[in-house]
């Protein structure tokens, strides 16, 4: 399996992710300032501002390891100057590269996604050469029956990501992933280039059953899971050395 260092978004973790065994690394970049800053690209997550980290300072602690990187784009305004910055250091990356976007609203979600046509219009004339990494945005209530992906989200995805030549990676939430699997296994067999990375937020409650269930019931070969402590660990048990 893949392994996943997650934001970091601070020196500190930048350098420690850097040393570390993972093979890919996932930032978060906004710009400084906020929506109503002119700032450079930083590295950090929502609801926070600043950082002590720049990306251009993020790329040159990482560009010159052996690690793949993954940026989240929040907003659409720090997506041309981030990626003006990757066509500099481009000739250093060794790994891939993942550029990630909720793009549409998906199950219990805010409406508040990145512009589809601008995020992807912005990649293909400005750094072409990633693995998108598209999603839905999500909420997950622990009190109630959660809806999962329908059918109306997954063709809209479809249909968006139909003129595209670049790999395509949906992440989808462990949490909401059982009651879709039609939905799901559909959207990844409309094209070779699709796959799934399976994702959990931190409160969510699921069982390492329902990730052996997404296996049986999809292309494993084409599912990713960028799974939390303890069920990561249960779940590789689980699969033993297949994985």
């Amino acid at each position: 399996g893949i392994l996943w260092w997650h934001a970091a978004n601070s020196r500190r973790r930048a350098r420690e992710a850097a040393t570390s065994e993972v093979h890919m690394i996932e930032a978060d970049v906004l710009l400084r300032g906020g929506k109503e800053g002119n700032g450079e690209p930083i590295m950090a997550h929502p609801p926070e501002t600043d950082s002590d980290i720049t990306l251009q300072e993020w790329l040159n602690v990482i560009v010159n390891t052996d690690k793949g990187i993954k940026l989240d784009f929040k907003s659409l305004d720090a997506v041309q100057p981030s990626l003006e910055l990757l066509e500099c250091v481009k000739p250093h990356l060794r790994r891939p590269v993942w550029l990630n976007a909720d793009i549409l609203p998906g199950p219990n979600g805010s409406s508040a996604a990145v512009d589809a046509k601008g995020f992807l219009d912005t990649v293909t004339s400005v750094f072409p050469d990633v693995t998108l990494s598209l999603g839905w945005t999500t909420g997950w209530h622990p009190d109630e029956q959660n809806k999962g992906y329908d059918w109306m989200m997954v063709k809209e995805m479809a249909q968006i990501c139909s003129t595209l030549s670049q790999p395509v990676t949906f992440p989808v939430r462990a949490a909401l992933v059982r009651q879709s699997m039609s939905e799901l296994c559909w959207l990844i067999q409309q094209s070779d280039r699709y796959s799934l990375t399976i994702w959990t937020g931190k409160q969510d409650v699921y069982s390492v059953e329902d990730l052996l269930y997404i296996r049986k019931n999809c292309d494993k070969s084409r599912v990713y899971y960028d799974i939390l402590e303890p069920q990561n660990s249960e779940f590789k048990k689980a699969i033993g050395t297949e994985c």
